[in-house]
């Protein structure tokens, strides 16, 4: 009997959080992944020859979006079933980590690598949630449940 495929979850902004997310290809290289971004030529063009699921936008802040993606999110990962959702951020990862916690998934955080000094709001939101929180500055490890492994750029 053969073994079912892993299943990653990509979940990323546009922009440096998605190209820190492609550094990160061997974490899922041998899985079947699926991506969730927002839309935007970076990502059209990046992603052109992925799976893509793309989220509500503007999410900075915005109250409405995160209400619209949570239910994306839970659709989504209630159909994908992924075994592990990745993220780099940003706000899209919110809602992808509440419903992946429901589901069982293995939720992994990197930080990006612009955070010098401090954890970004979406990272203090789903540090909690978080089965893996990695920060790109050592000094940064020292926030609760942070490691540091290098830098991804």
């Amino acid at each position: 009997m053969a073994t079912a495929e892993r299943r990653a979850m990509l979940v990323c902004s546009p922009g440096g959080h998605l190209l820190q997310l492609l550094a990160l290809e061997p974490a899922w290289e041998g899985m079947e992944a699926t991506w969730v971004t927002l839309p935007a030529a970076d990502t059209d063009y990046l992603l052109r020859e992925e799976r893509v699921f793309h989220g509500r936008g503007p999410t900075n802040r915005s109250l409405r979006a995160l209400i619209a993606n949570l239910g994306f999110a839970w659709r989504t990962v209630r159909r994908e079933r992924p075994d592990v959702i990745l993220s780099t951020g940003a706000a899209l990862a919110v809602p992808f980590f509440l419903a992946g916690k429901l589901f069982g998934a293995r939720l992994v955080f990197v930080e990006s690598i612009t955070r010098t000094t401090s954890i970004s709001l979406s990272g203090r939101l789903v540090r909690p949630l978080s089965d893996a929180f990695f920060v790109q500055w050592p000094d940064l490890a020292r926030a609760k449940r942070a490691r540091f492994a290098g830098r991804l750029l």
